[in-house]
């Protein structure tokens, strides 16, 4: 994409009424950007926002917020909510490693991460989105026990992901399936497909899931400086 239609795109989100950015964001009153007051879930890693266009679909009692950094890609969901008149979808653009900062504890109900960059890199590991460190920002942000879903075409992150909720007594598995469409008794809600999850279909890379709850804080052993860093991610779809 070119420079120009990437700009024009991040013009036209700054106007939309279901996107809202650093400052904008209604934080503990988030049920003001919809249209009804229902349980709110995110997507985090959200991209071009088909999973969460697709989830507000399937299920139009919950509110939706799909969360990413890359402008560009939230203006393709934002552009089908609204052409689509959904009253339970909106966009949040900010850092997930900031995502505290934008909702009250006890707002969100439960989170879907869909194919976020696995961070294969040695050491890199505690940027990925499933790492103790981000588990407890998203205990935090219910307050109270919360359903994450996983999806990734990710081998190490699926795998890393397993051994950190055996590792702790408070990460509790529900679900787990390492190729999820030769599955007979997958949730309707796998069915939706992302264009990277597409894309990567095409060659052979299988779709992965679990399913998990956080029920308390993981007391996992952070150095100084983890304790110290808020990781800049490079958010969004692979």
């Amino acid at each position: 994409m070119g420079k120009k239609k990437k700009l024009e795109k991040f013009a036209a989100i700054t106007s939309y009424p279901n996107v809202f950015e650093h400052g904008q964001a209604p934080k503990g009153k988030w049920e003001t950007a919809f249209e009804k007051k229902q349980p709110l879930v995110l997507e985090l890693a959200c991209g071009k926002g088909e999973y969460t266009i697709g989830l507000a679909g399937l299920y139009p009692d919950r509110n939706y917020v799909g969360v990413d950094i890359k402008g560009n890609r939230i203006w393709r969901g934002a552009t089908t909510a609204l052409e689509n008149e959904m009253k339970n979808v909106a966009f949040l653009r900010c850092q997930i490693a900031r995502i505290n900062d934008y909702f009250e504890p006890g707002e969100v109900n439960e989170i879907w991460i869909t194919f976020p960059d696995p961070q294969p890199r040695e050491g890199k590991a505690k940027k990925r989105l499933t790492h103790p460190m981000f588990l407890n920002r998203y205990f935090s942000l219910a307050g109270k026990p919360i359903i994450i879903n996983l999806k990734t075409d990710s081998d190490l992150l699926y795998q890393f992901t397993l051994e950190t909720i055996a590792e702790y007594s408070d990460l509790q598995l529900l679900i787990s399936n390492n190729d999820i469409y030769n599955w007979d008794e997958r949730p309707k809600e796998l069915n939706i497909k992302t264009f990277y999850e597409n894309m990567w279909q095409e060659k052979g890379i299988k779709s992965k899931y679990i399913r998990f709850q956080i029920n308390a804080i993981v007391p996992w052993n952070k150095t100084a400086s983890e304790s110290e860093e808020t990781p800049r991610l490079p958010e969004g779809n692979q």
